[in-house]
């Protein structure tokens, strides 16, 4: 995984984090993990990852502070670059990821900070681009049918949760759950 503040899967989840309350590598590697446990969370790596990040103007350092007989520990917060890039790095998610990828998984987490309208927009917009590409030539018969079926079912899905979104449905803070399938209706 890429620990630099432009490519690392991370980096959207850390900026969200931050926003809800400034913290420490620590605390945010532990937080990561209940969050993110499908991906590999170190320490090591979320340290590495701020600084990275401090360098980019998305999150600044304060003083490290101790508590206790704890070491002291760098607090790092969300800059107004790193809200700006939190938000766009959630738009990007949700239009611009490839198919079954875990950037849109990352994104669809924290698409409640959008206007309800524009996240509903992005995901129609996101299930008409991957209709287009569900149909993918030249692979044998066994990968392009499995690929079809999960292409199908993330349409099906981003489809059921802009239209829970459109109708005023408060999806963010719950798991909306599969869709049901269609296939033996």
């Amino acid at each position: 995984m890429p620990l630099d503040a432009s490519r690392n899967s991370l980096v959207l989840p850390i900026l969200g984090l931050l926003a809800d309350r400034p913290a420490h590598a620590y605390d945010l590697a532990g937080r990561l993990r209940e969050r993110c446990g499908h991906l590999p969370v170190t320490r090591s790596t979320v340290a590495t990852l701020l600084k990275s990040m401090a360098r980019a103007g998305l999150v600044s350092a304060r003083e490290p502070g101790r508590v206790g007989n704890r070491p002291p520990r760098t607090v790092y917060e969300t800059t107004e670059a790193g809200v700006a890039g939190f938000h766009r790095k959630v738009e990007d998610g949700l239009r611009d990821s490839p198919a079954a990828s875990m950037d849109f998984v990352l994104a669809v987490g924290y698409a409640g900070v959008l206007p309800a309208e524009d996240a509903a927009t992005i995901l129609e917009q996101r299930a008409a681009r991957l209709a287009t590409t569900a149909e993918v030539p030249g692979r044998g018969p066994l990968e392009a049918g499995y690929w079809q079926g999960l292409v199908s079912a993330e349409i099906a899905w981003i489809s059921a949760l802009a239209g829970r979104i459109r109708a005023g449905e408060d999806v963010w803070d719950e798991n909306p759950g599969p869709v049901p399938s269609t296939a033996n209706a």
